[in-house]
């Protein structure tokens, strides 16, 4: 009998890491997560959204959450305790991937609040008690690539705490985190060795937007442009994270031990049902990298995806493709910042409903008591 083909395994060959974009409690407690790390997954991150989804979804969450209400915990202290228990059962399972990986891998997300996007003070304060909190090596704290982002970023890298830099949309606010990873590097005074970072380069929701634009402006050379703004973009992000992390500066960090901070591509389902759905995968594959998938994409991928070097295969084509944007009438800088608002709106009204839900499933747990 010919094995089944492992093709998360032939993109860490390749020098990609698979990691599976959701969580939920009822992976932990029925073995299934610690299944997709055998198959191949090698890191795992989580949002607002996704905690929403699994939270709502069921009844795993119940006995715990009702043991917090009838402490006499607050609706919003239990939200925490249930996404830290998940997050911790997480970092457990995936730890001998960080151990054997020399921490390359193995690393679980959580992301701050999100009505703290536009809060830099608030932003620093929630991931330093994040990381005090959970304080675990191959935790990822969260925080949203927003202008008021950067100085957290900066000063957690500083402070030698590993962050997962979260909605970058645009090629511009790609080279103010970099930036600021690189900034907070040189101001630690330590061993860099044990500092991580990603930086997630949001790809589906661009071409959902970009796509909106080209349709409306109708023409036929801005309609041959649709599905391709997303690959190009992030490929050129790809040059860019390449040409940052080489060079004196660079070098300089790297003898104290640094690491590169990967490019990570996240929101890798594809939107459009028109678009092969591999697509977010199959061309972006390279070494240094990461791509979070949810798990039909990584269904997908394992069943037909293709797996060979393509994040840098088109360069000239990728950056040909962003200036005939331009040309058509598109501005995909203002684009940018339309999705980063939209994004953090998402996340918020995510976690203001479900802690609405939560709410209403307390006063009931208080009027049955």
């Amino acid at each position: 009998m010919i094995p089944e083909r492992n093709r998360l395994a032939d993109l860490h060959a390749l020098g990609q890491s698979p990691w599976l974009d959701n969580l939920r409690r009822g992976w932990l407690t029925s073995g299934e997560l610690a299944q997709w790390v055998e198959r191949g997954i090698r890191g795992l991150t989580s949002n607002p959204s996704i905690f929403q989804k699994a939270i709502s979804a069921g009844s795993d969450y119940d006995e715990q959450f009702g043991d917090l209400i009838t402490g006499g915990t607050s609706v919003g202290d239990a939200y925490w305790d249930l996404v830290v228990s998940d997050i911790r059962g997480a970092l457990a399972l995936l730890r001998p991937v960080y151990d054997s990986s020399d921490a390359v891998d193995g690393f679980v997300s959580v992301e701050v609040a999100p009505d703290l996007a536009h809060d830099a003070a608030g932003t620093e304060a929630a991931a330093r008690h994040l990381h005090s909190l959970i304080d675990e090596p191959n935790l990822f704290v969260k925080i949203p690539a927003t202008a008021e982002g950067l100085a957290p970023i900066e000063t957690m890298v500083a402070e030698g705490r590993s962050i997962n830099v979260t909605l970058i949309f645009s090629l511009e606010r790609y080279a103010e985190v970099m930036e600021a990873y690189l900034r907070g590097l040189e101001a630690h005074e330590g061993d860099l060795s044990r500092i991580s970072s990603v930086a997630s380069f949001f790809i589906s929701r661009v071409d959902t937007e970009i796509d909106r634009r080209l349709e409306e402006i109708g023409t036929d050379p801005a309609l041959a442009l649709r599905g391709k703004t997303a690959v190009a973009q992030a490929q050129v992000a790809y040059q860019r994270f390449r040409s940052t992390f080489s060079g004196p500066r660079w070098d300089a960090l790297a003898a104290r031990g640094a690491r590169v901070q990967r490019p990570l591509w996240a929101s890798t389902s594809t939107k459009n049902p028109a678009y092969p759905d591999t697509t977010y995968v199959d061309l972006l594959i390279g070494p240094d990298t990461v791509n979070t998938m949810p798990e039909d994409t990584i269904e997908a991928f394992c069943d037909h995806g293709v797996a060979r070097r393509t994040v840098d295969e088109q360069a000239a084509q990728a950056t040909t493709t962003l200036a005939a944007l331009a040309e058509v009438g598109v501005d995909v800088g203002e684009a940018s910042q339309v999705l980063e608002e939209q994004g953090v709106a998402s996340f918020s009204k995510a976690f203001d409903e479900l802690l609405d839900a939560l709410g209403n499933k307390a006063d009931e747990l208080r009027q049955a008591g």
